[in-house]
């Protein structure tokens, strides 16, 4: 492994560390309590969908639904969550059935159709965006109850509770991936699914897995965002697949599968909020996140294939 390697293997955790110095001794307000707890408050939704797709890209896939699987399980969510109506476990239910749903329903078409999973989730963006206006009617589903938007916008001892729920799920995604007999048939698929499949491994049964792992995981965001908003949006989410994808890569997740790990997607979420964090503290135009963004994703995906190469 030559030097370039390394630094596509350790480079994105170098970079976040030294943005997060330079930013320290530019403004005294970045490392403050209050600014720290905003950041991690804003990446929850945008990490969790990111575990969710790095599942699916160490398997060789794509998952690019995953905006509209917030919309759909938001309102549906929503439409249980009124005052003096159900207990909260019936939203959180229904809002998480539909989200394991869509995504057992990604994972049983790329299964089976054997049709690429960027068009296969192309096509359920779509459906998903739908769904959510007809569920909707096309309007907001306001009026929620207090404990529903507790677990968006609350807090435990003075931390925000999405943050907690994102500790939570990167403890138990972490575990899964490299813990567990699933998360080694992950890497195995990813890796080379044609000797995975020789050795045993059944493959659509992994693959299933991992699309229904995302769709919940995309659900709890979408949950996350419904309450913090207190607004089931039928719009919601529009745009979400984009920087949940970039974080995994960002942190690693290699495009043609078999690498990746939760510590480096989380770091990656945390630095695509450091970025918009730090611009909104420098009064530096939002527009040029886009192009920073951009740049980051194309650098990690060349140290990437650097890699591959070695």
């Amino acid at each position: 492994m030559n030097k370039l390697s390394k630094l596509g293997q350790y480079g994105i955790f170098f970079a976040f560390a030294l943005i997060c110095l330079v930013l320290a001794l530019s403004t005294p307000k970045f490392f403050t309590v209050s600014n720290l707890l905003i950041i991690g408050n804003q990446v929850s939704i945008n990490a969790l969908l990111a575990f969710g797709v790095t599942f699916v890209i160490i398997t060789g896939g794509i998952d690019l639904s995953l905006g509209s699987m917030v919309a759909v399980t938001g309102v549906a969510a929503a439409t249980f969550a009124h005052p003096d109506t159900y207990p909260l476990v019936v939203p959180l239910l229904v809002g998480l059935g539909a989200g394991s749903a869509m995504g057992a329903f990604n994972g049983l078409v790329v299964t089976k159709s054997k049709v690429p999973p960027f068009i296969v989730t192309l096509g359920t963006m779509t459906i998903g965006r739908g769904l959510a206006l007809i569920l909707s009617k096309g309007r907001p589903v306001s009026n929620l109850s207090d404990s529903f938007n507790f677990i968006g916008g609350g807090n435990i001892g003075g931390i925000p509770f999405p943050i907690i729920i994102l500790l939570i799920a990167f403890a138990v995604c972490s575990v899964i991936l490299n813990k567990t007999i699933l998360g080694r048939y992950m890497y195995a698929v990813g890796g080379n699914e044609p000797a995975a499949r020789a050795s045993g491994i059944r493959v659509s049964r992994v693959k299933m897995w991992v699309y229904t792992i995302c769709g919940l995981l995309s659900a709890l965001g979408g949950i996350l965002l419904t309450s913090r908003i207190t607004t089931g949006q039928p719009n919601a989410g529009a745009g979400f697949e984009l920087d949940a994808i970039a974080a995994a890569i960002i942190g690693g997740t290699s495009t043609s599968g078999g690498t990746g790990t939760m510590t480096g997607t989380l770091i990656g979420a945390l630095l695509i909020g450091v970025i918009s964090n730090s611009l909104d503290l420098l009064n530096v135009t939002s527009y040029y996140q886009q192009v920073v963004m951009g740049v980051i994703i194309i650098g990690a995906v060349v140290l990437d294939g650097v890699g591959k190469k070695d």
